[in-house]
């Protein structure tokens, strides 16, 4: 007697695998991304003041300790922006010059 197994592979066991900080990383942007998100909602009328403090302070407090892990990984280096190198705001870039 002969028994043939086949097993399908899921895709997620070929994908590369994310260190952790790109996981922490990928988070913060989400929670940013929400926060935007929430602010806009509130000003279009769908939320009340209330509401919208209440939730502000919930995604605010979860970006705190997402933030506070990323610095105990990177053992209190730099953090990683979320924009791209060379980017406006981030910090290697060169404030504007003002003439008066």
């Amino acid at each position: 007697m002969i028994f043939i197994f086949y097993i399908d592979a899921d895709p997620a066991d070929s994908a590369p695998h994310r260190s952790h900080l790109d996981q922490l990383m990928e988070r913060r942007d989400t929670i940013y991304d929400n926060l935007r998100d929430l602010k806009f909602e509130y000003r279009a009328g769908k939320y009340s003041e209330q509401d919208f403090e209440a939730m502000k302070l919930g995604l605010e407090k979860e970006a705190a300790v997402v933030l506070a892990e990323m610095e105990q990984t990177t053992g209190g280096a730099a953090r990683p922006s979320r924009r791209g190198p060379g980017a406006a705001g981030t910090a290697g870039s060169q404030p504007a010059k003002v003439r008066t």
